[in-house]
């Protein structure tokens, strides 16, 4: 494969690939690796297939604070003939040993503008207040940019999360706990299960809570199911793309809960009602918000009648979980390990035309 050929099949894979970058480090690791220790022969993949999960997982918790929560297979996507097999490597990695590294810098470079792009939205949260924020510019940053697509929908996740338990909070929702009086005597035998697990018993025979709303976390591309659960017994799923009946029963039939509430563009609500209904699902769903709905009630949230009591802390809640998810738009570690590198003293990595 020419350098060339191999130059656009690592840009398409970069160009796919979401904020965090995985697949693209995990290339400029193997790269690394050969050049620094020469460990590896970059044609045979089995020396570097599953050891070079490490070395990125090593890079990636130092600067993201995290690793790839993919499946083997899926992360195993990157060697494929339509990504950068192992005779693009190669390719790459020729140029990247005579340079010193310019193609793991290119690599790096390239993580650095998606993350300096995102450090623009945050920048927005936090030098816009409840009198200017915007939800509908705030997603437009996105939109906007191509780099930043891919990650739309942790970024609708975000928002939702932001709104909900904001809200749930500041309502001080309780949730209570408690038991048919009449089975008493099945309590008393399990006595010691009821202490650990439900935290009653046969002389306190109701538990009070605050209600919350949690998200699952940072998941993988190919994940569905749950993004958000609530300890009052709402599962919340995000959508924001085409929704089609394999996936709307993908997603229906992978959280147990019969209360889903489903979060959507405006476009999408009446083809995700239909399918719901084709495929006899429409009863475990509690409700759909629409995207003009979370604009609404952002618009309420900030600038309404309680505005005071609810705005400063959602931009807030907003603004860390944007940290929470994509921790290089607001630390200094990856300029540290760059430089680490001596990237900056390295050549850009270029191809004939």
């Amino acid at each position: 494969m020419t350098i060339n050929e191999a130059k656009e099949a690592l840009d398409k894979v970069i160009k796919k690939a979401r904020v965090h970058l995985y697949k693209p480090i995990q290339i400029a690791e193997i790269l690394h690796e050969e050049r620094i220790n020469g460990s590896i022969d970059l044609l045979d993949l089995e020396t570097y297939r599953t050891k070079s999960r490490k070395w990125r997982d090593i890079v990636c918790i130092n600067f993201l604070g995290r690793t790839s929560t993919s499946s083997a297979r899926y992360q195993d996507d990157i060697f494929n003939d339509n990504a950068v097999p192992p005779n693009a490597i190669n390719a790459l990695g020729e140029v990247n040993k005579a340079t010193g590294g310019c193609v793991e810098k290119y690599i790096y470079d390239k993580f650095a503008e998606r993350y300096s792009q995102m450090s623009t939205a945050l920048s927005y949260c936090r030098d816009n207040n409840k009198d200017s924020f915007q939800l509908d510019k705030f997603l437009n940053l996105f939109w906007d940019e191509p780099g930043l697509r891919r990650s739309i929908d942790k970024i609708y996740e975000i928002i939702v999360f932001a709104l909900f338990s904001t809200l749930v909070e500041k309502l001080e929702v309780t949730i209570t706990v408690s038991y048919n009086e009449e089975n008493v005597e099945l309590l008393k035998e399990f006595e010691d299960f009821s202490n650990k697990v439900i935290c009653i018993n046969s002389e306190v025979s109701e538990f009070s809570s605050l209600a919350k709303i949690n998200r699952v976390g940072v998941t993988n591309a190919a994940d569905r199911g749950l993004d958000m659960w609530a300890n009052f017994g709402t599962a919340i799923q995000i959508k924001h793309l085409s929704l089609n009946e394999s996936l709307a029963e993908e997603i229906v039939s992978s959280v147990s809960s019969d209360r889903i509430v489903i979060v959507c563009k405006n476009s999408e609500e009446k083809t995700i009602v239909s399918l719901l209904n084709q495929i006899g699902w429409k009863s475990k769903i509690q409700s759909i918000v629409t995207e003009t709905e979370l604009i609404d009630w952002y618009e309420r949230g900030l600038r309404g009648k309680y505005s005071d009591v609810i705005g400063d802390d959602l931009l807030k809640v907003l603004a860390d979980e944007i940290v929470n998810e994509f921790p290089t738009s607001d630390n200094t570690e990856f300029l540290d390990f760059y430089k680490k590198r001596n990237y900056p003293d390295i050549e850009e990595f270029k191809v004939n035309d």
